[in-house]
Formats: C-alpha cells, structure tokens, sequence
C-alpha cells in the first residue's frame, strides 16, 4: 500500500536535507567490524562510519531515496549523512560528472555524450561508474479532477497532441480537435522541464524526438505543476507515477489504451511486461566506484540501497515498482567485491 503520508513528510523537507551531521570527515570511528568468534553467539557489532555521502539528480527519483536516505541514518548509520538533492537528472549529471557527488540519479539512462564527457575526466563506465538500476516508474498523464471527459485516451492520442503541429499549425489545440464531442476549449499542455529525465523520456521515448507543442508550459518544481493542473480544468501534463499517487485527491491519472483496452497506471500494471508497459521506464542511480573505494560511508550506504531495506523495501511506498530480488542480489554482490 502507498504510504502517502510517510512521502508526504519526506518531500517536504525541502531540497537537501540531512539528519545525522554529525560527522563532517570520512573518518571512520575506533569501533572495527567484529565478527563473533566461533560458538560465540553475541551479535556481531555494526561497523561505525562517520562521513557524507551525496547526491542529486532526478526529481522523480527523490522521494525514493530520500526515504532510503532518511532510514539509513536513523535506524543503520546515524554518524554519516546522506544528502539528496533533486536538481533533475541532466543537471545531476553535470555535477556527478566533474567529481562534486557520489551518486547522481535519472529517470533516464545514462546519454552516450555523458559517458564520453566521463571520460574526459578519466572514468570509464563499469570500472569506474556503476549502473544501478532502481525501479520502475510509469510515466503518467494526468488531468484536472473537473475534467470528465477524457479519462481514457490511446497512447497515439497523447502522442498526436503533445507533438507540435500533429493536430494544428498553431499549436492551439482543442479538446474538439482531439475527438469532435469533446468540448471546444483550448488544452493547456504542461510537463517538467528539459533538467529532468522525465521531460527526455517523454521528448525521445514516446514522441520520439518530435518537438512538443510550442504552447507547452515547461516547470522545474513538480509540485508546481500539480498546483497548475489542479488548477486548470483544461489542463494536461505528465510526469512519473509517484507524484501522481501522492495528489489523487487533485488530480485525475488518464487510462492509456495500448490497444488492448484502457489500463490505469499502477503498481500492478507498471513493468516491462505489464500492461503498462508501454509508458513503463526504469529509474537509475550511478555510483562513483573510485569514491566507493575511498570512502566507506558511500560504499555502505550504496550496499544499503540495494539490500532488502532498501529500494526493495521502498519502492511501492514511493511510487515505483520493485525490480526482481535477484537484479538487487547481483549490485549487493559487485559492491561487496570492492572490498576485497
């Protein structure tokens, strides 16, 4: 079950924030992993770490790991802070890149012009960078809750409206234009902006590289654009699923027709062979293998994300569906190679 509010309270702490704080080094403290020796039956003691880890990036990619992020320092390692940011994917980049974050997150993979400006700077994906593959989210199109009359549309619908010029020279285009009994007012197009993963998934992967309606309204804060639909009986927007599921009390989610009939999106319809596969992507997060090794804090929290209590625990809590135990399994065990 979505625990909206437990989401809720996480997204509103703001931008970046971090709990523990108390340990501003990478220094790890004098309390050494000790493994109890044989036929000794006292737990084990958890290793201490001191230190930050940081991250930005994907702004649907947020409150999932801001909620990892919030439970590792409070219940696993409350000497280290984790702070999360939520810039957009491209912008993670910029800074993952250059060397100023451990992990970057995206609602899109990695562009092959990022993995060329990696190594510009002398890291090579898979030696020096880890893919991690989180979830998966459903790109949803969503609508005014006064809007009764296009709660289902197929997919070459949402695709012929959002592409410029598909349906009007001007771009000015009616709900009528769309289907001729709906009503003869101007739709008002919104979606996030070209910072996020999510404004590239949709421009590349399902107008497939068309350019948008030039009437669009294009924002960086999705709460924003929750507001303007909320707002607006005409308006239409899209973004990932999660930030759907935490505002159903304003906004409406379109049933899509693939062509097997409408689906809604869901935690039971999103995957890859789901019936919402169509609209169905993967969220990532990227490790920086060199700070991995360097510094055990980044190591330990990146075991911790895909270990049972993290994005496995997380993931419907916050919107996305969790990937298989055993894609999880194989990143817990290349990390805990690094060790070695």
């Amino acid at each position: 079950m979505f625990k909206k509010q437990i989401l809720a309270a996480i997204v509103g702490m703001g931008m970046i924030f971090s709990l523990a704080g108390c340990g501003q080094t990478n220094e790890q403290s004098n309390n050494p992993t000790n493994q109890p020796a044989a036929g000794n039956n006292e737990p084990a003691q958890v290793e201490k770490l001191k230190g930050n880890v940081v991250i930005d990036g994907s702004g649907t990619v947020y409150p999932l790991m801001a909620h990892i992020a919030e439970d590792y320092m409070t219940n696993s390692q409350s000497g280290v802070s984790v702070q999360v940011g939520r810039a957009g994917s491209s912008a993670g980049f910029k800074k993952f890149i250059p060397g100023e974050t451990d992990f970057a997150d995206a609602s899109r993979a990695i562009k092959d012009s990022e993995v060329e400006e990696l190594k510009g700077k002398g890291l090579e994906m898979g030696a020096n960078v880890m893919e991690i593959k989180l979830a998966y989210d459903g790109l949803t199109i969503v609508i005014n809750k006064n809007n009764d009359w296009a709660k289902e549309m197929t997919d070459d619908e949402i695709v012929k409206m959002f592409t410029s010029k598909a349906v009007k020279g001007d771009d000015n285009v009616l709900w009528s234009d769309i289907r001729a009994e709906w009503p003869q007012e101007e739709i008002k197009f919104y979606g996030p902006n070209e910072n996020h993963g999510t404004y590239e998934f949709f421009y590349e992967t399902i107008l497939d590289k068309k350019d948008l309606v030039s009437s669009v309204n294009l924002q960086q804060e999705y709460s924003t654009l929750v507001d303007l639909v909320a707002q607006d009986k005409n308006a239409i927007a899209f973004f990932g699923y999660g930030y759907y599921a935490t505002n159903t009390d304003k906004l409406t989610a379109v049933k899509v027709d693939f062509g097997k009939g409408p689906v809604e999106p869901a935690l039971n319809t999103i995957g890859e062979d789901l019936d919402y596969a169509g609209f169905t992507r993967l969220v990532y997060t990227y490790l920086n293998l060199n700070y991995a090794k360097e510094k055990p804090q980044v190591l330990d929290f990146a075991q911790f994300v895909v270990s049972p209590e993290g994005a496995a625990k997380f993931a419907a809590d916050n919107g996305f569906a969790p990937l298989p135990e055993a894609t999880y399994a194989e990143y817990t065990s290349a990390l805990k190679a690094l060790k070695q």
